[in-house]
């Protein structure tokens, strides 16, 4: 297989990013590993591996650009994109390997392939409440979106579409290249006969029969900017901006009465609700 992973990294788990790079280098993989942490990340009983280090956090969608960058420079002809908690398998990457072939043999533009998703809270397969699959066959699911975690990307694909977006630097990052991608033509596939457990957040909470995700307090900032800015795009799907949008008062009122640091919180939404506005970009200052 002519596959390079990239790993980001960002204050990781070395025991398990270490089990990583051994399960992939162990099937030929060319590994690349971009650490985001703002120290050097040393995992001394790793199998050889590339390590760009980006001297602070440069946000999720350059550290990923790096990465594929890195490995299309190399002579990969795809690349696969990973979280440092990612639980990936050499069968998992053979499976979406073979996918991506196969309908490549009958597609001109497709721009990624990706596992259905286990969440780690709750052991069940992750199913979109909104949004269904656009089309199905042969276990491969056509759908508007996948996230980073496992997702196979042709090299050529990646230099057409382009990179993912800087200026977002985290949280509809990968959505958004997906869309973009559909913009152009090009087809995302879902493999539903590949599981792979993900893990989103730091927890989960049940508020009135719904399920909201906790993660840090500065990640609503990016989450809320984001929504605003992206919103405003034409190719954006008209579902996902009713949904995120509508979502908002109710996200503020957990996030700033229900979780702890409240009052953090609050003023990370507030923050992100005055930056989309503006349309402000990058990372927060």
């Amino acid at each position: 297989m002519s596959i390079g992973a990239v790993i980001i990294l960002y204050h990781p788990d070395k025991e398990h990013v270490t089990r990583m790079i051994n399960e992939l280098a162990g099937g030929e993989l060319r590994v690349t590993v971009v650490d985001n942490s703002p120290d050097k990340t040393v995992l001394p009983e790793a199998s050889a591996h590339h390590y760009l280090f980006c001297g602070g956090n440069v946000g999720i969608a350059e550290a990923q650009n790096r990465g594929i960058h890195d490995c299309v420079r190399a002579g990969c002809s795809e690349v696969l994109i990973l979280d440092q908690d990612s639980k990936i398998s050499l069968s998992i990457v053979r499976r979406l390997h073979e996918h991506l072939l196969a309908v490549m043999a009958s597609e001109q533009r497709v721009a990624a392939v990706g596992p259905m998703l286990i969440c780690e809270f709750s052991n069940k397969q992750v199913k979109p409440k909104l949004q269904k699959a656009l089309s199905i066959k042969d276990n491969l699911s056509e759908v508007r979106q996948i996230i980073a975690s496992g997702m196979l990307i042709p090299a050529s694909a990646f230099e057409r579409i382009g990179p993912k977006e800087s200026e977002l630097f985290i949280d509809g990052v990968d959505h958004e290249w997906c869309w973009r991608a559909r913009k152009q033509g090009y087809k995302v596939y879902q493999a539903l006969d590949v599981g792979m457990p993900h893990r989103q957040g730091d927890a989960r909470h049940k508020i009135c029969g719904l399920e909201f995700k906790q993660g840090s307090p500065v990640r609503l900032y990016y989450q809320v900017r984001n929504v605003l800015l992206l919103s405003r795009r034409s190719y954006v799907p008209f579902y996902w901006k009713c949904r995120h949008l509508m979502a908002l008062p109710l996200r503020w009122m957990v996030n700033r009465w229900h979780f702890s640091d409240g009052q953090a919180r609050g003023r990370y939404f507030v923050k992100g609700l005055l930056d989309g506005v503006r349309g402000k970009t990058g990372k927060l200052g």
